[in-house]
């Protein structure tokens, strides 16, 4: 096909030019003065983009690494945690859990609403021998577009003095959606170079209080490569103590640049403008979104319920082949009832525009019910509304 193709999954996410040139540079040598400089600029303001002042250490991994590492890091075999499956990322966190043999219990939820946090603080006031090490949260279920109150869910916490680590995934949510870790009193954060950052996979970062780093000198977790402290050394020289990701720190950096550049409010505005655009798009052609609470729902990503009788991967195909571009598919216990678009990274209007008409043709080409006017209403929507905070 001529011209480009449209990437609107949910990440990974369209990589900006500024981002693939500082990858292309040539590999440098890793324990040299260039890379100390590199290492100590991303050091400094990689934790603003976290809203964190302690250390983020970061691996050359996916998300599912950093997941890892969490656990690993703080907590000890048979350990107890807590995790609220409110998609299938978190659902996939808790399968990482049982392998490494720590003890899981699952609040279950109907994967259209987000942490409750009166569930929640029920939960831990029922365990009154305090067996609950860690309690583990996705901020922004990319599978759903369901994004949760951690604020509310950390504020439930300190309610029940219970003294758990608050673990919290915010793999499609940091850079994209605010996020404090400090201020809202989290342990871990767990993230991934391939959505907000705007990078290609394959860097993994965890935020780490200080309460985190005190669990972390008694946890007895078998870990070599997931160990925070060797990298946390290593990072007092500017160094890393195995051969790191040179090319995507690059990236990285000028990532960051980019971000502290536009402004981190500027940042959540502009994904939080063209998300409610996105979701007056679907509310216009008559389609369902799956987030069911108009305060949670994400600023990443939609995720659109298929009428009944549709399948959302046959509709997926036909955008794919006549339209060249792809949208994410349902997972797990949504597959083929969903379609997810992503609205998230290195994008604007005209993108979303762009996007959206391709949804539209694609529903009538594949006989799908719907309004139309759908890619309309969110230009119109865009036309009254101002890109600025």
């Amino acid at each position: 096909m001529s011209g480009r193709h449209l990437l609107q999954i949910p990440g990974p996410t369209n990589v900006p030019d500024r981002i693939l040139q500082a990858i292309s540079r040539p590999t440098i040598d890793h324990r040299g003065p260039e890379f100390r400089d590199m290492a100590a600029d991303i050091l400094v303001r990689l934790p603003l983009i976290f809203k964190a002042t302690g250390p983020v250490v970061t691996f050359p991994a996916s998300g599912t690494g950093a997941w890892e590492a969490a656990l690993v890091n703080c907590l000890s075999p048979n350990d107890r945690v807590l995790i609220y499956e409110t998609g299938h990322f978190a659902s996939t966190w808790c399968r990482l859990a049982q392998k490494l043999s720590l003890q899981t219990t699952v609040l279950p939820t109907d994967w259209r609403h987000g942490v409750d946090a009166e569930v929640l603080a029920e939960t831990l006031e029922q365990d009154k021998a305090g067996s609950i090490k860690a309690v583990c949260l996705v901020h922004n279920e990319t599978s759903t577009g369901v994004c949760s109150d951690i604020q509310k869910a950390r504020a439930a916490m300190n309610q029940t003095g219970h003294p758990a680590l608050l673990m919290v995934d915010t793999i499609s949510s940091l850079a994209s959606i605010d996020y404090c870790h400090d201020d809202w009193g989290v342990d871990v954060t767990i993230a991934g170079s391939q959505k907000g950052l705007m990078l290609p996979p394959g860097l993994s970062f965890n935020a780490v209080s200080d309460k985190a780093l005190h669990a972390a000198r008694s946890a007895a977790m078998p870990k070599a490569y997931w160990d925070w402290q060797d990298v946390i050394d290593a990072n007092q020289s500017q160094l890393f103590p195995y051969t790191p990701a040179t090319n995507l720190l690059f990236g990285l950096r000028e990532a960051i640049a980019m971000l502290l550049e536009e402004g981190l409010d500027q940042v959540f505005a502009r994904h939080a403008r063209l998300a409610e655009a996105t979701r007056c798009a679907v509310k216009a052609w008559g389609l369902e979104l799956l987030c069911l609470d108009p305060d949670r729902y994400s600023n990443s990503l939609t995720a659109v319920m298929m009428p009944q009788g549709h399948d959302a991967d046959a509709l997926r195909n036909v955008i794919l082949d006549r339209c060249d571009m792809s949208l994410g598919n349902g997972l797990g216990q949504l597959a083929g009832k969903v379609f997810r678009i992503g609205h998230l990274g290195d994008f604007n209007e005209l993108m979303l525009a762009s996007a959206l008409s391709g949804i539209e043709m694609g529903l009538t080409l594949a006989e799908v019910p719907h309004k139309p006017g759908g890619a309309q209403a969110a230009m119109d929507y865009l036309s009254d509304t101002s890109p600025r905070p």
